[in-house]
């Protein structure tokens, strides 16, 4: 069996960030993203571990990377281990392909979201109020119903807590750039628009997705991870059934594993039965698959 990666250390380099899921050093003229094993939900890291998940999160982003090209660049400069710095050879057990060198860039602040279907925090805020994100939306629409156009539904960026829905308006606030603004939403739906259709081939829904985006000079380009079972829904085509919440291949298997559960959400979360882990590993390989066309990682 592969090695669990969950605490990383590589003293050569300073640990640049630590996120919920990848720890990211710095070398200098580029940063050295791992992806580790670790999983996230409601806002905390929970004490299990999913065995390959940073490989399967690396290994589809670099998938994704490559695809969407042509619509926006992005940070990756190689995936490919063999690539690397010399002082980073003796940690291939950790590193190889969880792990990918990138370009230094200026992150936006804000969390690039693109729904095609209404579900989760889009759903509870048509429920309240009848529009997400700013965007009014017919009336009568049902749970995971497919909405008539994507909409461009950004969020904030928090460091610690909820990202919060916000409108566009205020996303441009944010950023304080209408131009950057408008071409942030146009490549978003683009990405969406282009990797759905890809999906949809493969009998998979992508329900929505997040991008992060950053400035390399004045070049928009892709940061972070995209289209992964971490920052998307999907959806089987076959069992698609609008007006309640669908079977997914993403990690909202853990989310509602959780909610079942007698956790409150605010105290230190339980570790995952070994079921639960052994079904989530299953679904995010199954869609790594699906859409890569690859059979192992």
């Amino acid at each position: 069996m592969d090695k669990l990666v969950s605490d990383i250390s590589i003293p050569e380099f300073p640990l640049f960030k630590k996120g919920k899921v990848r720890d990211v050093y710095d070398l200098g003229d580029k940063l050295l993203i791992v992806a580790t094993d670790r999983i996230s939900a409601f806002d905390f890291v929970l004490p299990s571990l999913i065995p390959n998940k940073g490989k399967i999160l690396t290994q589809l982003s670099k998938f994704w990377f490559d695809f969407t090209a042509y619509i926006c660049p992005n940070h990756v400069l190689t995936a490919e281990f063999s690539q690397f710095p010399q002082p980073l050879q003796k940690y291939k057990d950790i590193l190889d392909k969880r792990s990918m060198l990138v370009k230094k860039t200026k992150v936006v602040p804000v969390e690039c979201v693109v729904r095609g279907y209404l579900a989760g925090s889009g759903w509870k805020e048509y429920q309240e109020m009848g529009k997400t994100s700013g965007a009014k939306l017919p009336a009568g629409l049902k749970e995971s119903d497919r909405l008539p156009n994507p909409i461009f539904a950004p969020a904030t960026k928090a460091e610690e807590g909820h990202d919060l829905n916000i409108s566009f308006k205020e996303m441009r606030k944010i950023i304080g750039d209408d131009e950057l603004g408008q071409k942030i939403k146009k490549t978003s739906l683009k990405l969406y628009q282009k990797a759905s259709l890809y999906a949809l081939s493969k009998g998979i829904i992508i329900a929505d997705t997040k991008f992060e985006f950053g400035l390399d000079k004045d070049d928009l380009i892709l940061v972070d991870e995209i289209f992964t079972p971490d920052s998307s829904r999907f959806w089987p085509l076959q069992r698609y059934q609008p007006g309640q919440s669908q079977p997914s291949l993403d990690k909202q298997f853990v989310r509602d594993y959780l909610l079942r559960s007698s956790w409150d959400r605010k105290s230190v979360p339980p570790a995952l039965p070994p079921d639960i882990i052994e079904q989530t590993v299953k679904r995010y390989f199954e869609i790594f698959s699906l859409l890569s066309g690859r059979s192992e990682l």
